[in-house]
């Protein structure tokens, strides 16, 4: 049974960072594309970052460019997301997805297991 579990949400004042993590479990992290996607109420779901596992390759929504860092730790089984310089915005739940394709997309759909998601609120 695969089940990913985020943690390190939280509340921060802007221009502050977190850090995201993603255990993973029942899955191998290192073969297929993972990403972090977030959800502000009343919006949808849209991706931040992923990551190719194998090969390191990743990508990111230009609002988080040179802002954002998603990494893995495969030995852990763990993903995360670095997020500096954070800004004010509408609190937004973070999750963590898993993909079994060898190629990321940004489209939710492509994403097959998904964890329970941590809560970002930045303040300013």
């Amino acid at each position: 049974q695969v089940q990913l579990v985020e943690s390190g949400g939280g509340s921060v004042q802007a221009g502050g960072s977190l850090r995201l993590s993603c255990v993973v479990s029942g899955y191998i992290i290192s073969t297929h594309c993972m990403g972090w996607f977030r959800q502000a109420p009343g919006k949808e779901r849209e991706g931040v970052a992923a990551l190719l596992t194998r090969g390191g390759s990743a990508m990111y929504v230009d609002s988080v460019k040179g802002r954002f860092t998603i990494s893995q730790y495969v030995a852990k089984g763990t993903l995360y997301l670095q997020l500096n310089s954070l800004k004010p915005e509408a609190p937004a739940t973070y999750y963590c997805a898993t993909s079994l394709s060898s190629w990321c997309s940004w489209a939710a759909a492509d994403f097959t297991y998904w964890g329970q998601g941590t809560k970002v609120t930045v303040s300013s």
